[in-house]
């Protein structure tokens, strides 16, 4: 018998797997291996530059936990009417979905900011060692859009497509079957960045916070054009999507601060600056009387 080529990328059929009295949803899932993979990588970059792992934990705990409210309340502020019933239970409901990225990097990186400035580092410093981790956790993250079968684009009939379930598929598309499947390029254009940032801050010497700013320029730029293929309901203004526009205004804003930062901007470069170690107290010296050595047997 002939083996079976699909031609199109299959969808899970529901978004939780039962193991027992423990269900398990897939989106929660991803979101949890998404930010363990930013936390990894960023106390990799940050302890090679001189940084203990101790800051990466403080603010991957408060960093995180901001992030996921402000990512929940801009999606809940943007997309109110989709917001499941009641609408006081939906606001919270994060494993159906419904965490806009914008909310998410601001409060997160705001609140991270205040936890490295208390620890003593340099909170421009910690953003270069972060951006990486972010841009991978993004790209992760999207693969709980596949299990929920979301945020997909519009219709094709090409091998890459995914096949979404009817119930699933966005109002006035219900006779197509295959979409694009946006999670998919985004993830590997999120893959793909993360190591452009990595060869870059090899080659060159960045000012900190160069590579953050590069690293927001480089996401936006690949956002605006998956917003163009995205066909979920969304707000529109002259022609594009809300999000589209939020790309376009936040990628001339970090391009210009990294051409004017790194390029523009006076003054030598300065040395990078991680969190100094802290030194245990020493107790006083014994003093020993001359002539009175023990020897030890």
């Amino acid at each position: 018998m002939p083996p079976v080529i699909l031609a199109f990328i299959p969808s899970p059929h529901t978004g939780t797997i039962d193991l027992g009295p423990l269900t398990i949803h897939m989106y929660g899932l991803m979101l949890l291996l998404a930010i363990a993979a930013a936390i990894w990588l960023t106390g990799v970059r940050w302890t090679r530059r001189g940084g203990d792992w101790d800051l990466v934990l403080k603010v991957a705990v408060w960093g995180v936990a901001a992030g996921i409210v402000g990512a929940r309340a801009y999606h809940d502020v943007t997309n109110w009417s989709e917001v499941s019933s009641p609408k006081w239970k939906g606001i919270f409901a994060v494993w159906e979905g419904g965490l806009g990225v914008w909310g998410g990097i601001l409060l997160g990186s705001l609140v991270g900011a205040v936890i490295v400035r208390r620890e003593g580092a340099r909170v421009r410093d910690f953003m270069d060692a972060v951006a990486p981790g972010l841009l991978l956790a993004q790209g992760i993250g999207r693969w709980g859009n596949w299990w929920n079968q979301e945020l997909y684009g519009k219709p094709t009939d090409q091998p890459w497509g995914v096949k979404i379930d009817f119930e699933h598929r966005v109002s006035g598309y219900e006779d197509h079957a295959t979409f694009q499947p946006t999670f998919l390029f985004e993830f590997i254009y999120d893959v793909i960045g993360v190591g452009l940032l990595h060869l870059l801050d090899r080659r060159f010497r960045f000012r900190p916070p160069a590579l953050f700013a590069l690293y927001v320029s480089y996401y936006t730029a690949g956002r605006f054009v998956e917003e163009l293929l995205r066909i979920d309901p969304a707000h529109h203004f002259l022609g594009l999507r809300l999000n589209a526009w939020v790309s376009i205004v936040v990628f001339c804003i970090s391009t210009a601060f990294f051409v004017w930062w790194q390029f523009l901007r006076g003054g030598e470069h300065e040395p990078r600056r991680p969190r100094p170690r802290r030194r245990e107290p020493e107790g006083p010296a014994m003093a020993i009387p001359k002539g009175r050595v023990r020897h030890s047997r």
